[in-house]
């Protein structure tokens, strides 16, 4: 696959990608208006969060670190490495059902690990009711991204990324059907004692169907890209022995992620109950933590996971052939055109984040709207390393060395968890949540440097000059176009008030503003990265005009 193929795989995906998290957006705004964000919201949150912590520790990560590296060197065998897929499906497939009947029937005991033991009893048993009905989902996410891989691995890298598209629309129609049977409360949500057992089926059952959904629409896709599949027992000869000692490396490394995870559930959802008692001027908890981190998340799945997924295979092809300067060069592309979408993003938000949320999320006012957007602003400065450090963790696995991304996983894990534990015990209620922000953006630093550092022990040089120039470009570009956008965020402010459509106004018109400055100064400065990103789509409106003439 050439750079041109891969900067147009990385659209498909990122196509896929934004039209899920538009439709994730939709999901969450429409889940904060049926819950808001009091203590019935956090219940469901963390009973839904709880499928996907463990399916990520008992397999996602092992997954994602194995699968592409393994099939593409098996890829070399007679059969093109068939048996070798239909092998490692049926251990995995396996070994996904019993976790999930397991985790299952430990509901109540996963809730009292996740959960703040501030809860009270009902809480608690809300909670588990919610949890019951979504750690099924712990399987169809594994299947998901076995399915997922096997078809990456192929070079068929759409599927994998449109899937969560229905997941979303199952979920969006649960939530408003639940809207319509339970109506929408004010922003301290439900009470507890008032939720009903006919709720609990639509909302969870609703997430679990989606995320059922999400999986069995790969089965057509995998057809359609020739792969077929049957059942085969056995492991010996296949040379998975190196499959599982880099499965058994990335199994301790998110061990290491999901004990720090435990300790921001445990502080968040602490947070809500003391935000509340201390009437503070804005949303905490879980619940704003959750929503903060879909935000975050947004442009780094948009460009980052496109654009890796597609690198990922390209890198472990040529580290299996020991071509040191391929590999090399595609980090070099990857850290460039990722920071070309991520420094813009933070600026973004930094410069109008409260208009965003307020856009996105209008039902409970600016209350909620701060909220999110403090804990939002704390995690984006620390974007541009979260990028580059999921970019660094897969050149370690194109070489299938799992070993090192787990010692700095260590790292990473103990700064987080240790800067959790410090806004716990010195900010203010209000304030905590946004110190498990700031905690994350100082652990992706952390662990970023200490990639750099170990890459340059194993590949050399990394186009270091280069890359820096780039970043130079990108942040000064991104700071003329955010002081901009914050201007006129200012000025609309001031002369119209605190109104939504000022906010919808403000994030709009900044947006627009600050993308403008930020695309007119890059050109100016002359910046070939912007280029490689727009290539793709400059090509694909060429050929539709041309199409039309």
């Amino acid at each position: 696959m050439n750079t041109s193929q891969l900067m147009r795989s990385s659209a498909v995906m990122a196509a896929g990608t934004f039209t899920s998290r538009i439709l994730g957006f939709v999901r969450a705004a429409l889940l904060l208006a049926a819950l808001a964000t009091g203590t019935s919201a956090d219940a469901f949150n963390v009973a839904n969060t709880i499928p996907n912590a463990l399916y990520i520790l008992l397999a996602g990560g092992v997954l994602n670190a194995v699968l592409v590296p393994q099939i593409t060197r098996a890829a070399k065998n007679l059969d093109g490495g068939q048996e070798y897929i239909d092998r490692l499906l049926t251990m995995a497939v396996t070994v996904l059902f019993v976790v999930t009947v397991v985790t299952t029937a430990a509901a109540p005991f996963l809730i009292r690990i996740y959960a703040s033991n501030d809860w009270e009893p009902r809480t608690f048993a809300l909670a588990t009711a919610f949890a019951l009905w979504c750690l099924p989902q712990i399987f169809f996410y594994g299947l998901y991204t076995l399915l997922g891989q096997v078809l990456n691995a192929r070079g068929s890298f759409g599927p994998f990324m449109w899937a969560p598209v229905v997941n979303n629309i199952v979920g969006i129609a649960g939530i408003m059907w639940l809207i319509h049977v339970a109506g929408t409360p004010d922003v301290h949500g439900h009470p507890v004692q008032s939720w009903q057992t006919s709720w609990t089926v639509i909302l969870a059952g609703s997430a679990s169907l989606g995320v059922i959904a999400q999986a069995l629409i790969l089965i057509p896709a995998l057809r359609r890209a020739g792969i077929s599949y049957r059942p085969r027992w056995g492991l010996r000869g296949f040379g998975l022995r190196t499959a599982g000692r880099v499965a058994g490396w990335t199994f301790a490394a998110v061990v290491a992620q999901q004990l720090g995870y435990i300790v921001v559930t445990q502080v968040a959802t602490t947070a809500e109950g003391l935000a509340r008692t201390a009437h503070s001027g804005f949303a905490s908890g879980y619940t704003v933590y959750t929503n903060s981190f879909l935000l975050f998340m947004l442009p780094h799945s948009l460009i980052a996971v496109s654009l890796v997924t597609a690198l990922f295979t390209r890198m472990s092809i040529s580290a299996s052939n020991d071509r040191l300067d391929e590999v090399r060069a595609d980090l070099s592309l990857g850290l460039r055109v990722t920071g070309l979408a991520t420094v813009v993003s933070a600026a973004a938000f930094l410069a109008v984040g409260v208009d965003l949320v307020r856009t996105i999320f209008p039902k409970g006012g600016m209350f909620q709207a701060r909220g999110i957007a403090y804990v939002t602003g704390a995690m984006m400065i620390g974007l541009i390393a979260f990028s580059a450090q999921y970019l660094f963790q897969r050149v370690f696995y194109a070489f299938e060395d799992a070993k090192t991304p787990f010692f700095i996983q260590v790292v990473v894990v103990l700064t987080w968890a240790g800067g959790n534990l410090l806004s716990l015990h010195l900010l203010s209620p209000a304030w905590i949540v946004v110190g498990i922000g700031a905690a994350m953006t100082v652990s992706n630093l952390v662990g970023a440097a200490l990639s750099i550092a170990l890459l340059r022990g194993r590949l050399g040089r990394l186009d270091g000059r280069r890359i820096t120039r780039a970043y130079v470009k990108f942040l000064a570009a991104a700071a003329a176009g955010g002081l901009v956008a914050a201007g006129l965020s200012y000025v609309l402010h001031a002369g119209l008030g605190d109104a939504w459509l000022t906010s919808v106004l403000a994030a709009v018109l900044g947006g627009g503003a600050l993308l403008t400055v930020y695309y007119v100064v890059l050109r100016r400065l002359g910046t070939p990265e912007l280029d490689e990103l727009l290539r793709p789509l400059l090509r694909r409106r060429a050929g539709r005009h041309a199409e039309v003439s």
